[in-house]
């Protein structure tokens, strides 16, 4: 048996490999949610906007005790540019901005969250495999 035992568990026939593996396959795709995912402080900022209709940056900075203003400034940003947050600027003389969750950033909240529940489940106690996700700047 040359193959691995996960690929025998997809549905998909021997000759079409390029719908998981492919450059548009579920592989490509997962692995681009995860890379924006990726950077130790983007999930605190969506869960906390997933609790609240907006929040003000300073209260982000409140409510995530250990993050600079410019790694949420940062993150914050790379968010919105993958259209999970968006920013409300008021535009007002003394400066206001909100940002709140899209509605791709509510449509990814149940995955999260069942990740979560997976984790609780699944992998309870578990943190001899739990890698340590490290701060690569993002």
């Amino acid at each position: 048996m040359a193959e691995t035992i996960t690929h025998l568990k997809v549905p998909i026939a021997d000759e079409d490999r390029a719908t998981c593996l492919g450059p548009d396959g579920s592989v490509a795709h997962v692995s681009r949610a995860f890379r924006v995912l990726s950077g130790r402080w983007k999930l605190p900022i969506l869960f906390r906007l997933f609790a609240t209709n907006s929040m003000r940056s300073s209260q982000l900075l409140r409510d995530m005790p250990g993050i600079s203003q410019k790694m949420l400034t940062q993150h914050l940003r790379d968010l919105e540019k993958d259209g999970l947050v968006e920013r409300q600027d008021y535009a007002e003389q003394r400066p206001r901005v909100d940002y709140r969750l899209t509605r791709a950033g509510h449509a990814l909240m149940p995955v999260l969250i069942a990740v979560r529940e997976f984790s609780r489940d699944h992998l309870a106690g578990d943190t001899a495999r739990t890698p340590v996700l490290q701060e690569t700047g993002n």
